[in-house]
């Protein structure tokens, strides 16, 4: 992803916060016959502070992305959206595209059968847990034969990255009135509204009007 320092996102809280926000990532790799990719569900790791990130594959996907033999990269994307030059006022523009981006690659380390089954069931918990009444993996009817044999379907995976890129596109290299003028057009009712843009949007912009005071 090519970078430009001004929108550059390189705060590790940020770029959790991101990675938390949008846990469907996308995975890409060299396979045999060129790029390939998948998608899947990705946390961080509840025993790291850092971006290290866990997950699973189905097989064969682990065979297709040459898992823990070749470098991953995963895609994490938040909050995007159509910008339209008619919102920047009477001034010279083109359209343009905001958005939230964090890439991570690396070489993932594979987990064993129990710590992949942990994965799975922090998994099931973490998106569980919004419901009023949540499912566990382990709750009747599931039985144990029938998570071992869902365990042994997939793989799991570590990825503590060696390459972070992150990049978070949100008007920041326009005026406050602008971009106070774009939040508010993502904010109403048109066309292309979009009030997670816009909040992405507010919280960069705040922060950054808060940095020159």
């Amino acid at each position: 992803m090519r970078q430009n320092p001004s929108f550059a996102m390189t705060d590790v809280t940020e770029l959790r916060r991101v990675i938390a926000q949008n846990p469907w990532a996308t995975a890409i790799a060299v396979g045999d016959e060129g790029l390939v990719a998948s998608h899947y569900p990705v946390l961080l790791d509840p025993e790291r502070d850092d971006l290290t990130v866990v997950g699973h594959v189905g097989r064969p996907d682990d065979q297709v992305l040459h898992l823990g033999e070749r470098e991953l990269l995963l895609i994490f994307q938040g909050p995007n959206g159509y910008i339209s030059p008619g919102w920047y006022g009477d001034v010279r523009a083109v359209p343009t595209w905001n958005y939230t981006a964090v890439h991570l690659a690396g070489i993932p380390e594979l987990l064993d059968p129990p710590a992949n089954l942990r994965v799975l069931d922090d998994l099931v918990t973490h998106f569980e847990r919004r419901l009023p009444q949540p499912r566990t993996m382990w709750q009747p009817p599931n039985t144990e034969e029938f998570v071992t044999a869902l365990e042994a379907g997939t793989v799991g995976f570590r990825l503590t990255p060696t390459r972070v890129s992150a990049k978070r596109k949100l008007s920041q290299n326009k005026p406050d009135d602008i971009v106070e003028s774009v939040i508010a057009e993502l904010d109403g009712a048109g066309e292309y509204a979009n009030p997670a843009l816009a909040a992405e949007m507010r919280r960069a912009h705040e922060t950054r009007v808060a940095h020159r005071r």
